[in-house]
């Protein structure tokens, strides 16, 4: 079916739809019926009428493993809670390659709970899933909106480190750690994770 028989059938309809239930008197109509006109023709001027209907298929869902993100998240914070059960559904999200919703269910979270760095921190992570990879700038904001809950918590700074190394920024991720490494105690319990990530980007580069 041609745009043009579309648009027609459309601009009909919302026409009978009007005249049936409105009952407008004369100048309505000409409002509408102008209404109509100018709709046709920015159709014309932008769009292509004469283009054949083809439906679209869905946006294919694909299937991942869990994030690093959801494999590290446990040393971080306690796996019971409110917190726990959002990111836990996120995760199954993003593991059935749904991560748009990973994204709503993180938001109606936060928005119960707008004061949780982790689910911050999930919402950073499913928004660099949803951008396939990519430290986009609202994935950014997510993770700098958990640091500014917890300045003193290294999680934030480490996941957003974490998500720059997975996107191929590796010279970024590297200055976050160290920078968390010459300003940590020397018994911090997460020395370690850190020092093992800075062994994978020293093996990246050196395999490139």
């Amino acid at each position: 079916m041609s745009g043009w028989l579309i648009l027609g059938l459309l601009a009909i309809a919302t026409f009978a739809a009007l005249w049936l239930f409105a009952r407008p008197g004369r100048g309505s109509i000409e409002l509408v019926a102008a209404t109509l006109l100018l709709a046709v023709a920015g159709y014309a001027w932008q769009g292509n009428p004469g283009l054949a209907g083809k439906p679209t298929k869905p946006r294919a869902n694909h299937p991942a493993e869990d994030s690093l993100f959801a494999n590290e998240r446990a040393a971080w914070m306690d796996r019971m809670g409110a917190d726990s059960q959002a990111l836990d559904t996120a995760d199954a999200f993003i593991r059935n390659g749904d991560p748009a919703y990973a994204v709503g269910v993180l938001r109606g979270a936060i928005g119960r709970k707008p004061d949780s760095m982790m689910l911050w921190l999930g919402l950073g992570n499913a928004l660099v899933t949803y951008a396939d990879g990519a430290v986009t700038p609202p994935a950014r904001y997510a993770f700098e909106r958990a640091a500014s809950l917890k300045p003193n918590d290294p999680a934030p700074a480490y996941f957003l480190a974490l998500a720059l190394a997975q996107s191929g920024d590796l010279d970024t991720a590297e200055k976050i750690w160290r920078g968390q490494l010459a300003s940590a105690p020397a018994d911090a319990p997460w020395r370690g994770r850190v020092m093992e990530k800075l062994i994978l980007i020293d093996r990246a580069r050196s395999a490139g």
